[in-house]
């Protein structure tokens, strides 16, 4: 398989026709680049927004299925017609509950087939979408309905509706209690022709939905998002990518969204898919039990992911290894594949020979041993993957890569409608988070700050004209608060936070991202953050993944239940989290590296507030809970 989707990619890159569509403009200035351009391969349509997607397909290819749903334990196939049919009712039934043209309305709920019925169903009643993680607290609930005007919010579970705080003047809607059931009977009276009406009145300039930061520090921020910005976020992204992927790998695509739909990177890419009529369809967690079985029935050929899950895919197959026996083989195969990924892919972009006979041979005992267990862990059809968030450790990155699965990284943020950049489909580079999309232009700031522009860079902050000026210069160039550095040929890598570059009390810089990014990707490390500003060196707080940590216990047979006050101080699994903190380290000068650790007890996680919901550490957080951690760590 992989040689099949390597050999793909490179006669469809010899082509020429794919590979040189979206071609950079790359700045220099005295001798350093520090721009890049690439143009838009969709121009804006002179009429129409994304909120005519599902009515589109229904017009032009009514029996075709563009999702599939979960009913009664089994993927059911849903036509362009049906959907059309139930975003139609829902709208109708939005309008008769007393929804306005340019109203808001709430939607809470986990990834799941209602959400996409939904978002539609608002934007065709002429209303704007705000989007609410279902992991949120009454009082984020309430800042959210309170500042962004909505006076309508749909719920998933009861669970849910209960912390709707009860003094807000909202009606509130409830998934598993039917309410698009509810809704399309309300509605029933209410003509298809003002839904038409409603819905083509809207225009590129109208804002689509207010998508609040999750915010690693203070209150969220509504983002105002408009349908020209979705529809440039969208539009370019599939006529980049699936030209290219369905001719490289002949497979029809489809993919299983897991991505929160709260976060605008999962709203995107379920846009992009039902406008190139690619199948999806929806699972609610990013939890790998709860994925496994999914991905194995539902078969996806692609899927966009965040770090976490591959990091979690890999860390099973060495868990599973290792149960069999075969944990020094699995070790081996780790090797193997890093070094035949960087062969094959420095032949791929002609800077090397190649893997040789020898490597060849190990990668295909080690396929039949390993990597093909990978494959049909994420359902055996897939091909290639995008991966977003934060940076995918190379490594990993290469381990794929020999598996048959080409990882692409992304870059974006909500104020850039999710991907702002992307590796090209057809040059691969690991390590990096690609060029900019179609439409868009990349910047290095004087301060190494990334600065994005183009048609899907949002507009304003509601309510917010102050955070918005803080971002937004005159030229419309969007300050991202990221360090980062551009390459000869216009490639972005990310290389931390402005607000978090820790500053030792010798005066060393210091990006905490890039160490753990790659601290987390060894077990058995479940979070970590790194510390030590004004300090006189580098230290981490890290905690202990419970998987891994089942693991490790059962193959020393110790009790599952050891406390991790007995733990912490196990010479073999300091050992273990030192080789971690050591593969750390050798990205980093040594006066960059972190010289102390300490384990500590319980886990960042949304629940405890120390995660956000797009999985980042809330820095501040953690170190007011950890203070007397990180006191001692330093010998207070």
């Amino acid at each position: 398989m992989y040689a099949r989707v390597l050999g793909d990619m490179r006669r469809a890159k010899k082509r020429g026709d794919l590979a040189d569509r979206a071609r950079p403009e790359v700045i220099r200035e005295d001798g350093v680049v520090r721009e890049v351009r690439v143009p838009a391969l969709v121009e804006p349509p002179a009429s129409g927004t994304p909120a005519d997607i599902p009515f589109t397909n229904a017009a032009e290819d009514p029996a075709a299925v563009v999702l599939r749903r979960k009913t009664g334990g089994r993927w059911t196939p849903v036509t362009a017609a049906a959907f059309a049919r139930e975003v139609t009712g829902v709208a109708k039934g939005l309008i008769a509950s007393g929804l306005e043209p340019g109203g808001r309305v709430a939607v809470m709920a986990r990834t799941c087939y209602e959400w996409a019925v939904l978002d539609f169903a608002i934007w065709a009643a002429g209303g704007q979408t705000v989007p609410v993680y279902a992991t949120s607290s009454s009082e984020q609930v309430e800042w959210i309905l309170h500042d962004s005007g909505a006076r309508t919010i749909v719920v998933e579970t009861a669970e849910h509706a209960a912390n709707v705080p009860g003094g807000l003047d909202v009606r509130v809607w409830q998934i598993d209690e039917d309410a698009l059931g509810q809704l399309t009977a309300l509605g029933k009276d209410v003509p298809d022709a003002e839904v038409d009406a409603r819905r083509t009145a809207l225009t590129l300039e109208t804002i689509a939905t207010l998508v609040y930061t999750s915010g690693t520090t203070g209150r969220p921020k509504g983002c105002v998002l408009t349908h020209g910005n979705l529809h440039a976020e969208c539009a370019n992204l599939v006529e980049l990518l699936k030209p290219t992927f369905e001719e490289v790998t002949g497979q029809t695509a489809s993919t299983l969204l897991f991505l929160p739909l709260a976060h605008i990177l999962g709203r995107t890419l379920q846009m992009a898919c039902l406008s190139a009529r690619i199948e999806i369809g929806h699972c609610p967690s990013i939890k790998p039990d709860d994925l496994r079985p999914e991905l194995a029935a539902f078969r996806p050929t692609f899927l966009v992911g965040v770090p976490y899950l591959f990091e979690k895919i890999h860390d099973t197959g060495r868990a599973t290894a290792e149960r069999m026996g075969r944990g020094s083989s699995f070790e081996r195969a780790d090797r193997i594949a890093v070094r035949y990924g960087e062969a094959a892919l420095a032949k791929y972009l002609g800077t090397g020979p190649g893997p040789g006979f020898g490597l060849s041979a190990a990668r295909l005992l080690y396929d039949l041993l390993v990597y093909r267990r990978i494959r049909k862990a994420l359902g055996g059809r897939m091909s290639y993957a995008i991966s977003g968030g934060s940076p995918l450790d190379r490594r990993l990155n290469l381990f794929f890569y020999a598996c048959g699965i080409v990882i692409y990284e992304g870059y974006g943020l909500t104020e850039t409608t999710a991907a702002a950049t992307l590796i090209p489909p057809l040059t691969p580079r690991p390590g990096t988070v690609g060029q900019p999309i179609p439409g868009m232009a990349v910047r290095i700031g004087e301060d190494g700050e990334v600065l994005i522009k183009g048609g899907t860079v949002f507009g304003s902050y509601w309510n917010n004209p102050a955070a918005t000026k803080e971002v937004l210069d005159d030229e419309a160039w969007f300050a991202t608060g990221d360090i980062g550095a551009l390459d000869a040929d216009g490639y972005l890598t990310i290389t931390g936070r402005k607000k978090d570059i820790i500053i030792t009390n010798g005066g060393k810089n210091v990006s905490p991202a890039v160490l753990e990014d790659r601290l987390r990707s060894r077990p058995p490390i479940g979070q970590c953050m790194v510390v030590g500003d004004g300090q006189a060196f580098i230290g981490a707080l890290v905690t202990l993944d419970p998987e891994a940590m089942d693991h490790w216990l059962s193959v020393r047979k110790r009790p599952r239940d050891t406390p991790i006050s007995e733990l912490r101080h196990d010479k073999d699994l300091i050992a273990d989290v030192q080789r971690a903190v050591d593969y750390a380290n050798e990205a980093v000068s040594r006066a960059e590296s972190i010289r102390k650790f300490t384990i500590i007890d319980g886990d960042f996680t949304e629940e405890n507030g120390l995660l956000t919901p797009s999985l980042k550490v809330k820095r501040k957080a953690v170190a007011e809970t950890y203070a007397k951690d990180i006191e001692e760590l330093y010998g207070g």
